[in-house]
């Protein structure tokens, strides 16, 4: 049977089905009442594991998240990230991995959070303005302060994850990946090599008709969703991935997290992965 539970870092324990909140609308009204709900429902249903940034809303995510959940359930652990800022020309969004913005991110992560601790700090994307062992050894300062728990990566290569770990120890990798986009694969057996934690984003990708219509075939066959089977097959490919399917809607949150329940057998796995090798 699939295991459900991950230590990232070894020893912090989280369901390996998390939810990502970049969807959540952080707009005044009903919105924010709905995105509220869907929050609580996730750590009602046994999320243990949600995933924001600063990008989302330049805070305003982190401050949503708070709002609906502080004072945190002991076994809840909000991850953030940080390194994109709007410091371009105009004030658009730019990469920007510089110390002095790092530090104060973090810090706003931390207000906003209502934490003395950041439990897992990801670097949302290498800045390559900013040479990665000053944007990596940041980051081991602040948790050397106090400030993070464990840090994590996104959107790398191989390469940069094993220049990174040169620096410090990594908890985790969040990078595209899904059934029918494996770009990562490579990242993916490097992070299983050394029991890093792979936190895909964009988990659910359909591609071609073809593809998808070998889904929810076997969705059919199992009563369940696509999208449940994709998120099935991420819980069996790998021990290490913890999926962060997001959703603005409770009953989509309610049939994600019903995945977890959802075995597949080993030649549904078959099948499933012949749509990859096919695409």
């Amino acid at each position: 049977m699939t295991s459900t539970e991950f230590r990232i870092g070894g020893d912090l324990g989280v369901r390996r089905l998390g939810f990502g909140a970049m969807r959540l609308s952080t707009d005044p009204g009903p919105a924010r009442a709905g995105a509220l709900a869907v929050a609580r429902r996730a750590v009602e249903l046994g999320v243990t594991l949600i995933d924001t940034a600063h990008l989302y809303g330049g805070g305003a995510n982190e401050e949503l998240l708070a709002e609906a959940l502080h004072p945190y359930p002991d076994d809840l652990l909000i991850t953030t990230k940080v390194g994109v800022a709007r410091t371009g020309p105009g004030g658009e969004w730019k990469l920007d991995g510089r110390p002095a913005l790092l530090r104060d991110q973090v810090d706003q992560a931390l207000r906003r959070l209502r934490v003395e601790r950041i439990e897992l700090l990801q670097l949302h994307r290498i800045d390559p303005a900013t040479p990665l062992a000053d944007q990596v050894g940041t980051l081991r300062d602040l948790r050397t302060e106090g400030k993070i728990g464990r840090i994590g990566l996104s959107e790398v290569t191989v390469d940069e994850l094993g220049r990174a770990r040169e620096i410090v120890d990594i908890a985790s990798v969040q990078n595209r990946y899904s059934l029918l986009d494996r770009e990562y694969e490579p990242v993916l057996a490097a992070c299983e090599a050394a029991g890093i934690a792979f936190l895909p984003w964009r988990p659910v990708a359909w591609g071609e008709a073809g593809a998808t219509a070998g889904i929810a075939a076997v969705a059919a066959e199992l009563d369940a969703t696509p999208t449940q089977v994709a998120l099935a097959w991420l819980l069996g490919h790998s021990p290490v991935l913890l999926p962060i399917p997001g959703t603005a809607r409770i009953d989509h949150l309610e049939e994600n997290v019903a995945a977890e329940r959802l075995e597949l057998t080993p030649a549904h796995l078959e099948r499933l992965d012949r749509l990859h090798e096919a695409g």
